[in-house]
């Protein structure tokens, strides 16, 4: 009796599960970060409890694999309907539906609450919380800045995709990869990165990078091709930054470190992607999916947006009426306190949005922007963030955290 053989899906599929994993790694790796190392790396911890809260660092690096996803998806997207008599309007309109509803009503928060200026949250209000810097503003809450940069992308890479055939596109894409980093060795040089790192020229290149992967994806690459490519990046990536540590490579207090780290966390990213794609399309996906990861994929768009915000919650309550449970150095047991009520009333939050808010959206998304007639290509679309779909099948967010 003769066994049916599995034959891999393609590379780029309607329905691409693993992404979500990513993503809910990603999101739970700033959610780490921000409730350890952030806060409380600079408290003489030692042991275990020191090893614990170093180990949390890289997951500020989440931000760059959500850019990463973010380009790849949505190059993707806009490749697949570039020739749509309505490509601009259909993009358009289901990114604002998408995201702007989570978005301003966060910045309604964060004003009702006292925890932005005026001018913060005015500047927000236009995807301008990035630059804050140039106007003399502070930036009162980080996560928008990632925010900007991906709301820039959205308002000029339409036009760049439209504009461009796919070689001069991938060409247009290759040369961000690697100016943005020349352009961060300049402004370090000269005294102007520190406090600019989140300037959208100076972080745009892990989108740039995934939408340069989202290109070659659409050529002839064979799967074989793929999987080398994956290992060469992830390798590469890997010992660069290690070898590099003794000249400053691991930190961005060198021209070296401020202008080449990121450019190899995203190459890693790429690489990593790339993999979960490939595994993810083979008889053994079952390596790449995690239904537990694949939650927080799912709700990872609010859980980034409001996480933040309740860490800081739960400090002003605490310093009012506990001041007790406020963690300090040898109270480590309260540090973990903090983080695990933190954590569950922050993603409580992120699913009751993403179930009975964003949804809403979602579904008016689907009927307002809805094709009259389908093309002959199919955008890519996941179950998930953008850089996030839902986990039953709806069209994903094709960008970081969305």
């Amino acid at each position: 009796m003769k066994t049916a053989v599995q034959v891999p899906e393609p590379l780029v599929r309607r329905f691409m599960p693993e992404l979500d994993v990513l993503r809910g790694l990603a999101v739970l790796g700033v959610l780490f970060y921000h409730g350890f190392r952030a806060q409380y790396g600079d408290l003489p911890f030692t042991g275990a409890r020191r090893i614990f809260l170093q180990a949390t660092q890289p997951g500020v690096l989440g931000v760059n694999l959500f850019f990463v996803l973010s380009g790849f998806l949505i190059t993707g997207i806009l490749l697949d309907s570039r020739n749509r008599p309505d490509y601009y309007r259909r993009f358009y309109t289901r990114r604002a539906l998408r995201i702007l509803p989570a978005y301003y009503f966060l910045l309604i928060l964060l004003g009702l609450l006292h925890q932005a200026s005026a001018a913060f949250l005015g500047l927000s209000f236009v995807y301008l919380s990035n630059v804050t810097g140039l106007f003399g503003v502070a930036m009162d809450y980080h996560p928008l800045w990632s925010l900007a940069v991906e709301e820039h992308y959205y308002i000029v890479w339409p036009s760049v995709v439209r504009k461009l055939g796919p070689r001069f596109l991938a060409s247009f894409s290759l040369a961000l990869c690697i100016l943005i980093p020349v352009a961060r060795a300049v402004a370090f040089h000269y005294g102007h990165f520190q406090g600019g790192e989140w300037y959208t020229w100076f972080a745009a290149d892990g989108l740039a990078g995934g939408s340069l992967l989202a290109i070659a994806l659409r050529g002839s690459i064979s799967r074989k091709h793929a999987a080398i490519g994956a290992a060469v990046l992830m390798i590469t990536a890997t010992i660069v930054l290690i070898a590099g540590g003794p000249f400053g490579l691991l930190s961005r207090q060198t021209v070296l470190g401020a202008s080449l780290q990121l450019t190899l966390v995203n190459t890693f990213f790429a690489g990593l992607l790339l993999l979960f794609m490939v595994i993810g399309s083979s008889p053994r996906k079952g390596l790449v999916k995690s239904s537990t990861l694949q939650f927080f994929g799912y709700i990872s768009y609010g859980l980034y947006l409001i996480h933040l915000l309740v860490f800081q919650i739960y400090d002003m309550v605490t310093r009012r009426f506990w001041p007790l449970l406020q963690p300090s150095l040898g109270h480590f047991d309260l540090i973990l306190l903090r983080f695990a009520i933190v954590s569950a009333a922050a993603v409580g939050l992120a699913y009751v949005s993403r179930k009975y808010y964003e949804e809403w959206f979602l579904r008016l998304k689907d009927r307002s922007a809805a094709p009259t007639e389908e093309p002959a290509e199919t955008s890519v679309k996941v179950i998930v963030t953008a850089p996030a779909a839902s986990a039953t099948g709806r069209e994903a967010s094709e960008s970081f955290l969305r």
